[in-house]
């Protein structure tokens, strides 16, 4: 018995440890269990997998670097519409998947770049007001530069990974449109090696710096540390991360889709997210975002349609949905962890920390 206890014990803490193995492992299982995972069911955890992505490259200006950023998903939005202009038939720029998805990676990646060397010296609400600014940019920009963007029609049809490609017989793009799977365990592969990613830069030195800058600039200044550097890295890596996901976005959906969806309440529910989590967290981005979005996504349609058929059993017309208060509920949820746990649902330990030394 003692034997038992103290391997379980053992695997426990090996598993708070190394976390992402065991979660990885489930989330990589859970489609031969469920057929639902062919088709809607897969669509839906596939496009909270591709949030997940934009919500770490968030994490790393926001929980690491301290920097506020309300326009990540401008960069989402661009990551998408290069993946499109360079992969539609239409375009005489046509290229494969990988190569599109590196070269809108690099061009967001630059843009962000380009973006933060103005607002190096900002910090906090003029940051804040920066970024949004640019993201409303971008957002008037996708909607009026129709004839490169599509409008509010957006640009498509964007050919699946794999188009054209056949591996002993089977048509890999055709498997990516009918079969929600392949989508599936692509976006999860990618989120996992992000995942690595941006475990391994939090270690790295230029974590370390990323830290410092975000305590006391001043203090990092004195021990050699480039802040301006530092924060510059700091919106690189998070708009090529956030681009990313976008790629995969259009990609799986096969249209950029309309511009508004990349705007300013798209930025603001991916950091809601982020806070629910815990700033500075891993995997408590990557909780922050199954809650949030994934209620939204997965959770409200199942229900509403439950509610529909149930309703219509008893009243002519419905009621009640679900989906109209989602606001609401996302504003309770947010405004219930900052009373109760306002270091979020699974924070880091230098964050809790930090906390817990300020209010002594």
């Amino acid at each position: 018995m003692k034997m038992y206890t103290g391997s379980l014990a053992c695997f426990l803490k090996w598993s708070k440890r190394n976390w992402e193995i065991p979660v990885f492992a489930v989330l990589a299982l859970a489609p031969w269990f469920d057929p639902a995972f062919a088709g809607g069911l897969g669509g839906q955890i596939t496009s909270v997998f591709i949030i997940c992505i934009a919500a770490l490259g968030l994490n790393v200006m926001v929980g690491f670097t301290g920097l506020l950023h309300l326009g990540i998903a401008s960069f989402f939005g661009l990551g998408g519409l290069f993946l499109a202009i360079l992969t539609i038939p239409m375009n005489p720029l046509e290229i494969g998947f990988l190569p599109a998805v590196l070269v809108s990676v690099g061009i967001t990646a630059a843009i962000g770049t380009l973006l933060g060397s103005p607002t190096l010296r900002l910090r906090g609400d003029y940051l804040a007001i920066v970024t949004l600014g640019f993201g409303e940019v971008v957002r008037v920009l996708f909607l009026n530069l129709e004839n490169v963007t599509g409008g509010t029609q957006g640009l498509g049809p964007v050919p699946p990974p794999g188009f054209g490609v056949f591996v002993t017989g089977i048509d890999l793009g055709r498997e990516f449109v009918v079969d929600s799977r392949w989508f599936y365990y692509l976006s999860l592969v990618i989120l996992f090696f992000v995942v690595l990613l941006v475990q391994i830069l939090e270690k790295s030195t230029l974590g370390r710096a990323w830290v410092a800058v975000r305590e006391e600039p001043l203090a990092a200044a004195t021990i050699g540390i480039s802040v301006a550097k530092v924060r510059l890295s700091a919106f690189t890596i998070a708009a090529a991360i956030a681009g990313l996901a976008g790629c995969l976005s259009v990609a799986s959906i096969g249209t950029t889709g309309d511009p508004n969806a990349f705007g300013f309440n798209r930025s603001v529910a991916i950091l809601c997210a982020v806070i629910i989590g815990g700033l500075g967290s891993i995997p408590g981005t990557l909780v922050g975002v199954t809650i949030l979005f994934g209620f939204d996504i997965v959770v409200i349609p199942w229900v509403d349609a439950w509610m529909q058929r149930l309703q219509s059993q008893v009243f002519e017309t419905n009621l009640f949905a679900l989906g109209s208060w989602r606001l609401a509920l996302v504003g309770i949820a947010l405004i219930v962890v900052m009373r109760f746990r306002p270091v979020g649902l699974v924070p880091s330990r230098r964050f809790a920390a930090e906390l817990q030394e300020s209010q002594q």
